[in-house]
């Protein structure tokens, strides 16, 4: 009887532990959308755990995580319609309306570059872009964020991956950014960038702020960044491109990424940075996404 009642104990309890186990989330969910790496998982030999995924395999945009970019219709950015040319960010041709920028099929979202046909009857503006972002729908803090994508090219072609401060808790400077990825033109390898107030507004370069990865061009890439509490850690294919660490004494200038940020993923065109649109036969082009996972 003793020997049933402890067998009978072991099931029990080991059934126990892995409930426990299972259940044992690596994050404090804020807000009911801002995933918050717990304090005991800030440790780099602590393994990561797929907590949140979209495979883009709906057909349609999931609106409980995503929104569509538009120069004239979001509300962070919203510009009148009759100032686009005056506008010379990366959104001067995004709309958030028009459905040929944003499509789906065989589980990919694609974000689109064409030419306006409308320009003469509707929207102004010569070229139309897509692009998506996370805002006030899904943000983390700490944790490895990975994106499988493939990209067109094209001469004045400027996709991009990056991250922005979802609260925007320091008023007085910049806030932060994490740029993923950003490709120009024919380019086969893409950018992986950190900007803050240290970088862009007291100009300064060191620790380096940035590094280029080699890309295969006709297939699709995987594009990630490992955000730790003392520093983050780029890479493309699982290839480390650079490491920006936390410096110590440089306060939040230098590192505020210490909040929760928000993800955007769009195709731009026409900057100084990517030049002109040289060959309009090129377009459309497309930014093609299989999924986007965060790992904590």
């Amino acid at each position: 009887m003793k020997t049933i009642r402890a067998y009978t104990f072991l099931i029990l309890l080991t059934g126990i532990l892995v409930i426990y186990s299972c259940d044992r989330k690596p994050y404090i969910l804020k807000d009911g959308y801002i995933y918050v790496q717990k304090e005991d998982r800030r440790n780099e030999s602590a393994e990561w755990q797929l907590v949140w995924e979209d495979e883009f395999d709906r057909g349609e945009l999931d609106t409980t995580i995503w929104s569509r970019i538009g120069l004239f219709e979001t509300p962070k950015w919203k510009v009148p319609v009759e100032k686009w040319r005056e506008v010379t960010n990366c959104f001067r041709y995004i709309t958030a309306t028009d459905p040929r920028v944003v499509q789906f099929d065989e589980g990919n979202i694609h974000l689109r570059g064409i030419v306006n046909p409308d320009s003469l009857s509707g929207d102004p503006r010569p070229y139309l872009t897509g692009g998506i972002y996370s805002w006030r729908k899904f943000a983390f803090q700490y944790g490895r964020i990975e994106i499988r994508a493939r990209l067109d090219q094209a001469y004045g072609m400027w996709p991009a991956i990056w991250m922005l401060s979802e609260k925007e808790i320091y008023p007085d400077q910049h806030n932060g950014e994490m740029d993923i990825m950003e490709k120009l033109n024919h380019d086969d390898f893409a950018y992986q960038t950190t900007h803050n107030h240290y970088t862009i507004a007291l100009k300064q370069n060191e620790p380096k702020k940035h590094a280029t990865g080699k890309i295969d061009t006709t297939d699709y890439n995987v594009y990630s960044v490992s955000w730790y509490p003392d520093k983050l850690v780029y890479a493309i294919n699982g290839v480390v491109s650079y490491e920006y660490p936390k410096v110590p004494g440089a306060g939040t200038y230098q590192w505020p990424f210490d909040q929760p940020f928000y993800l955007l993923i769009d195709q731009q065109m026409e900057h100084e940075w990517p030049g002109k649109i040289t060959n309009p036969g090129e377009l459309p082009i497309s930014m093609t996404v299989d999924w986007v996972r965060l790992y904590q």
